[in-house]
């Protein structure tokens, strides 16, 4: 693959097969096949257990210090804002830094926050600006995690199992997201907020442990990049000049920013609409993690990704959304939580397959880096504008507008990326169905 930065070099997209190498039908888990990824993965449930356990006893501890729902509000931005900040930086240092130590480090210094506010709670001197300082902390590591951890799982399984470690990733994390928070619950009521610290802190023994185990032999060997001026510039220019790159990342910017705002429209929902407690937004959660969880286990069981799948994945999230947004009762509107979760999910696990395929291994860390920076950053942003928007003409259309904005960015997108490739809308039969598809003009002037 060219490690230039031109448009010059940059191939045209193909929206059927973009980032889908050589690549075996396997199996759901077949990436747990391989040594040194199972061990990630096991190390992973329990780290992100812990990190669930931590997000819910940090608001509980701050509603509880400060009796202000801004302070909770405060704590989120102060965990996201380095990423906003420092992201890209943070790419340029994991394309020069071997994967292996730089994840022992950061999940070191992870593990030494979490251990840290765990003994300010439990001797009782926490004070709110020490969980601050405890959230940038967490933030600052994950600027040099988020892209080591994202790019070193090719390293780990290659490029034929890359779609499906992906996705277990995701389910893993998903996982978590039920398990964790149900966990912190027990023990903030039980024992109060400095245990479920403790335990994430200690819970970073199995993913170190699990690094220390692999065998570095076995290792997919890839090309880092030398100490030198500028590749900050060069990475931006690298993503610029690829549509294959740049759009899936548009389109997940949009998304992330003003698509992927539940705790500000399912809290109003469960509230304001359906005039539920707060059972129901936990049960609105719920019901969108299992779904989460199962588009996971899905796109693991598929052997690719296209970009047609996140054209189409994205656009079903924003009417999905719409259609919540217009649910006339309360277990619709829950049910429609599963779909919503499915395609969301997938939306995501598909463009970052599709970037990682599509990059060279010497710019994966700062590639993935713009991708977290875009996909996470814009919650600080979109919030408060979608916050303003569902406070000042209601729930329903504050949803709707996110929904709107999703679905026309697929479009968008989608009719960018055909044009890019050369490609037009063909609607036909196949095997007796109707189909709708891309094809490429030429393939449309020869059948004429």
């Amino acid at each position: 693959m060219s490690t230039g930065s031109g448009a010059d070099s940059a191939p045209a997209p193909d929206t059927h097969d973009t980032a889908s190498a050589p690549q075996a039908k396997s199996s759901m888990f077949s990436s747990l096949k391989i040594r040194n990824y199972r061990l990630f993965f096991i190390g992973q449930v329990v780290s992100n257990t812990g990190t669930w356990m931590q997000r819910i006893a940090q608001d509980w501890l701050v509603l509880s210090l400060t009796g202000s729902s801004a302070a909770v509000g405060i704590t989120t931005a102060l965990q996201f804002l380095p990423m906003l900040l420092f992201g890209l930086y943070g790419g340029v240092l994991v394309d020069r830094l071997p994967k292996r130590p730089t994840l022992l480090a950061t999940q070191t210094a992870m593990g030494l926050t979490g251990l840290a506010l765990a003994a300010l709670t439990l001797s009782g001197h926490v004070q709110v600006w020490h969980v601050y300082l405890a959230a940038f902390a967490m933030g600052l590591a994950t600027v040099i995690d988020n892209p080591a951890r994202q790019s070193f799982v090719s390293e780990m399984v290659g490029p034929g199992q890359l779609q499906n470690a992906v996705s277990l990733n995701s389910a893993n994390f998903q996982s978590a997201r039920l398990v964790g928070p149900a966990v912190a619950g027990l023990l903030i009521t039980g024992v109060g907020t400095g245990w479920a610290f403790l335990l994430n802190g200690v819970s970073f023994v199995a993913p170190i442990t699990g690094l220390l185990l692999m065998r570095a032999r076995e290792l997919n060997v890839v090309r880092r990049a030398p100490r030198g001026k500028g590749q900050l510039r060069e990475g931006l220019r690298y993503v610029a000049g690829r549509p294959e790159l740049i759009w899936p990342i548009v389109l997940v910017g949009f998304i992330g920013t003003f698509g992927f705002n539940f705790p500000v429209w399912l809290s109003a929902y469960a509230d304001d609409i359906f005039h539920a407690g707060a059972g129901t937004y936990s049960l609105f959660n719920t019901l969108m993690a299992v779904g989460s969880l199962a588009g996971a286990l899905l796109a693991a069981r598929r052997g690719t990704a296209r970009l047609r799948m996140l054209i189409g994945a994205a656009l079903a999230f924003g009417v999905l959304e719409i259609a919540a947004a217009l649910a006339p009762s309360l277990w619709l509107f829950a049910l429609l939580m599963v779909p919503i979760g499915i395609f969301g999910l997938t939306v995501n696990v598909t463009a970052n397959t599709t970037v990682q395929m599509a990059t060279d291994p010497a710019m994966r860390g700062r590639v993935m880096a713009l991708f977290m920076m875009v996909f996470m950053g814009g919650t600080p942003l979109g919030a408060p504008l979608v916050g303003w928007i569902t406070d000042t003409y209601g729930s329903r259309v504050g949803f709707a507008v996110g929904g709107l904005i999703s679905a026309a960015a697929a479009v968008t997108v989608g009719l960018v990326l055909a044009r890019v490739g050369n490609l037009r809308l063909s609607v036909g039969w196949h095997r007796g169905h109707p189909e709708v598809r891309f094809v490429p003009r030429e393939r449309l002037a020869t059948a004429a």
